[in-house]
């Protein structure tokens, strides 16, 4: 792994059994993540993103093994977080973190705010009394919030306000490495924009390493260093962001890009709408899982699994198109 590599997967699957009856399972499983291989850097935003269902919210989890993977290997800062018995793999959770997609439900109503920040330092550092108030308080302050808030319950608090709540808590064991589940989605547009600046300010403030997850490709351009799309359990592009908005490979990636609006009434943009169902992750179509609703389809597509490849400096992709051997 590279030094400056925090995270590296390598064919990682999520399956998850179907319930048949009620203590049964049936051979069937949603393939969520599927052969997937993704590194991060140090210091970065990697920005996930894809349609609803595509299984980019499992992938985070498991990355961070909230939940087991069903085969493959996950390096987090060298060690391979698979073959981690409980005891050594909590030793190792305060290095990640996650972010979760809405404020509301990651929120403990029972709890007032200084008790769910202080939660992490109690249980793994063991602060507290005057310690642990002032940790809580530290935090508190760094995201934008103050000693007025430490008494009040979460139900007192707008969307924005427990998002910054999430953060803190987050925050409290110093990670080097946080997934940011669609932390902006449920909020309205200015309050997305604060979070946003406020997670750039905490990156630089403390050499934070981010995975982004969204559908909002908006988001991701305003936010990421590089992105990968994700389509149906798969990872169908990688590249730096600037050069992906600039230039697509994948049809895939074409279609989201050309959905992406533009606030100017004159100017005309020419949309590429997919036609088709999402394909089902229990049975996902044979060969590329793209091609039934793919318009660049050829009679390959539908019999060989592309590989993910470097076409240009940084930029991989899988699609037939760009496979020479297939080509010639």
């Amino acid at each position: 792994m590279k030094k400056d590599t925090i995270l590296k997967i390598e064919k990682l699957k999520k399956y998850f059994p179907i319930k048949k009856g009620l203590f049964t399972f049936s051979k069937d499983y949603v393939k969520a993540v599927d052969d997937v291989d993704i590194h991060i850097r140090h210091g970065e935003t990697f920005g996930l993103v894809g349609e609803s269902g595509c299984g980019k919210t499992t992938l985070g989890r498991v990355a961070i093994q909230l939940i087991p993977a069903t085969s493959g290997t996950i390096y987090f800062m060298g060690k391979n977080l698979t073959e981690l018995n409980k005891s050594e793999l909590r030793r190792i959770r305060p290095h990640m973190q996650i972010v979760f997609q809405d404020p509301s439900s990651s929120l403990d109503p029972r709890m007032t705010v200084k008790q769910i920040v202080g939660e992490p330092l109690l249980i793994n550092k063991k602060l507290k009394g005057e310690a642990l108030n002032k940790k809580v308080l530290e935090l508190l302050y760094t995201v934008g919030l103050n000693e007025q808030h430490l008494y009040r319950y979460p139900h007192e608090f707008s969307g924005g306000q427990k998002q910054r709540i999430g953060i803190a808590r987050a925050l409290a064991l110093n990670p080097d490495f946080i997934v940011l589940d669609e932390p902006t989605s449920a909020l309205d547009v200015s309050v997305q924009a604060q979070i946003l600046n406020l997670l750039k300010d905490l990156q630089n403030k403390f050499g934070l390493t981010y995975l982004f997850i969204t559908h909002d490709l908006s988001v991701i351009h305003y936010i990421s260093n590089r992105v990968a799309i994700m389509y149906a359990g798969k990872i169908v592009e990688v590249s730096k962001t600037k050069e992906l908005f600039e230039k697509q490979l994948h049809p895939y990636t074409e279609a989201l890009l050309s959905a992406i609006p533009i606030p100017d009434p004159k100017v005309k943009k020419k949309l590429k709408p997919l036609k088709g169902e999402v394909p089902s992750l229990i049975n996902p179509p044979s060969g590329c899982r793209f091609h039934p609703r793919c318009t660049k389809r050829m009679p390959i597509c539908s019999k060989l699994e592309p590989e993910l490849r470097e076409i240009e400096e940084q930029h991989f992709v899988a699609c037939h198109l760009y496979n020479r051997e297939i080509k010639g």
